[in-house]
Parts: C-alpha cells; structure tokens; sequence
C-alpha cells in the first residue's frame, strides 16, 4: 500500500503517517497464522479474522494521517501553496518576515493559534511552526521537520529568493 507520488510541481513532501507499524503487524499476525495453520488447537481460520481486523484498522489509521496531516509546500509565484490535509495556504498570503524572525528565534505564536489541517492540538511527534497570514492571523503547522518546512516556504514564497539547496522529501 503506498500513496501516489506527489504533484511534480511538490517542492517539500512530509507524510501525516507510516506504514511501518501496518507491515510489522502483518508479519506478526502472518507468523501466527502460519503457527495456528501447523499447531493443532489453534483455529486459523479465527486468526486470520482477527488478523484481518487488525490490519484493517490500522491500514484506516495510517491512511488518515496521511490524509489529514502531509505538510507540502509547492509551486512557484503566485501559485505556490503550503497544504496541510484539505487545509491551503497561498505562500503570498504568509509574512516571510514573521517566518525569518521565527527561523532567527525572535518571535513566536499567538496563544490559542489553531492548528493548520485542523484537530484540537498537534499530531504526536510534531512541533508546531508558528506562521503569520498576511491578515495578522496566526497558525501552527504541524511537522516534524520546522526547519526544512521554513526553507521551503521561503524559498516558494513570491518575496523569496530560490533555493541553493531544496528540502525535498522527509520520511517519518
């Protein structure tokens, strides 16, 4: 199960989720299935629901995730966006100001900032980039990369200067 490669105009990609604890969980649950097919008092037949329950459930979760939280950042000039899930920010809608003195660690959010892709708080394992619109609006992003995702904002925004080196793809 793997998602469809990114937009060709994507300069960063950060996936929501992994599918790393589905493929370890189908190996487990394929070894006991294969255990309960040879060892007699085990019905496979009840393992293998189970497994497929299983692997349903959390194939449902890492499919969320990556729905509701992928960070991209892509385009250029005026049509260069961060996207966060359905959520979709025009890069000229964001104070690259605010971001640099973000980037320089001389300023921050707002409390009560929403959370850019939506949820009441971010995604275990993210910190948020505080990122100022243009309309004085604040919102956090999610990611586990902030540093790749301002280069990458700034490099796409329409007031920035091209990238000497892009972020590219970051894998949890």
């Amino acid at each position: 199960m793997t998602d469809p490669e990114p937009p060709a105009d994507a300069t960063y990609v950060e996936p929501g989720g992994s599918w790393r604890l589905f493929w370890l969980a189908a190996a487990v649950l394929g070894a006991l299935l294969v255990l309960a097919a040879l060892l007699p008092g085990l019905s496979a037949g009840v393992v293998a629901v189970v497994a497929g329950l299983v692997l349903g459930v959390l194939a449902a979760g890492t499919l969320s995730a990556r729905r509701a939280w992928t960070v991209r950042v892509g385009g250029r000039g005026s049509d260069a966006a961060l996207s966060v899930g359905r959520e979709r920010i025009p890069l000229a809608d964001v104070d690259a100001d605010h971001l640099r003195a973000v980037q320089a660690g001389t300023a921050g959010v707002d409390a009560g900032a929403p959370v850019l892709g939506g949820g009441w708080s971010l995604p275990r394992g993210r910190t948020g980039l505080p990122l100022r619109r243009t309309d004085g609006g604040t919102v956090l992003v999610p990611t586990r990369a902030p540093q790749a995702v301002t280069v990458a904002i700034l490099a796409g925004h329409p007031g920035g200067s091209a990238p000497t080196d892009p972020p590219g793809r970051v894998e949890p």
